[in-house]
């Protein structure tokens, strides 16, 4: 009987480097698993997209990514645009990690290699922007520049810290923005301190920041913090660390399937923590769209 045939795609700096260390005895453990694994290592930007294509074009059982949400990204980019897609599973090892933290994945290297193992797959939407898709969020405001204002040198040596170190920096020059969203559920014009379109319950670390958002049930999370004072700002994101939030007079959320996003001003757009362009942009939430690996 044929081996299922896996391309392990990783980001030998995410997670302080410790991936690499580990790599021969995760090979070990995934071929004992019954996968006949090649690797790809990236050493640049959107290169984890071309092998993930590539996969695709070779005809790959498997794609599984290896790095921080930006690597996942990338992979995801690479696999969603191609008709004929491999299972993705995931071996979390960068800051964040929110596609893992959704998917309720250990950040543990042995426990990953189980799950993925045990081959239980499971349908996942998938968000598309014009023509790069997102799996965890789609952000425009201030804010949302941080995750990919912060280097990569600077995630090595302090982590998730170093996206708390940015915030601050940017607090004082926080101003809103004016946004015209449309959408067969809800329409807004106004000013907003940020506008995020989740697509999972983990955005930026924050868990709870979408509480009622799924990764299969076809539909965005739109949340749109109004015009707010600093303090007002800090007391909602205290909120959102415990998923109180959308209870706030200052916060509007709906859900939605598609919506467009125009602004007279220059806004530039965040797509799972990477830089994805400016608005006006168009999103559309693909159903079912990949099959992903979790534990039973």
């Amino acid at each position: 009987m044929r081996r299922p045939r896996a391309r392990l795609i990783y980001n030998p700096t995410s997670g302080r480097e410790a991936f690499k260390s580990n790599l021969p005895s995760i090979l070990d453990t995934l071929e004992r698993g019954g996968y006949e694994v090649s690797t790809f290592m990236t050493h640049a930007q959107n290169e984890a997209t071309e092998a993930a294509k590539q996969a695709c074009l070779d005809e790959f059982d498997y794609v599984f990514a290896a790095g921080g949400d930006g690597t996942i990204n990338e992979v995801i980019n690479g696999l969603s645009i191609m008709e004929n897609r491999p299972t993705l599973g995931i071996l979390p090892s960068g800051t964040t990690n929110d596609l893992a933290r959704a998917l309720n994945l250990p950040r543990d290297w042995k426990k990953s290699c189980e799950i993925i193992n045990q081959r239980n797959a499971i349908p996942m939407d998938v968000g598309l922007a014009g023509s790069g898709y997102f799996i965890n969020i789609a952000g425009c405001g201030r804010m949302t520049e941080i995750t990919y204002e912060v280097s990569s040198k600077l995630k090595t040596h302090l982590g998730q810290l170093a996206y708390y170190v940015k915030g601050l920096e940017k607090l004082p020059r926080l101003k809103p923005i004016h946004l015209d969203i449309t959408s067969p559920d809800f329409d807004f014009e106004g000013k907003t301190m940020l506008c995020l379109i989740a697509n999972s319950n983990s955005v930026g670390g924050f868990e709870k920041l979408a509480p009622q958002a799924s990764l299969n049930d076809g539909v965005f999370d739109v949340i749109l913090v109004k015009p707010c004072t600093l303090p007002e700002l800090v007391h909602l994101a205290t909120m959102a660390v415990r998923g109180e939030h959308l209870q706030s007079d200052r916060v509007i959320y709906f859900q939605t399937d598609l919506l467009t996003v125009q602004s007279p001003e220059t806004v530039e757009l965040n797509l799972d923590g990477e830089y994805g362009g400016v608005l006006p942009q168009s999103f559309r939430c693909l159903k079912h769209h990949l099959n992903v690996l979790v534990g039973r």
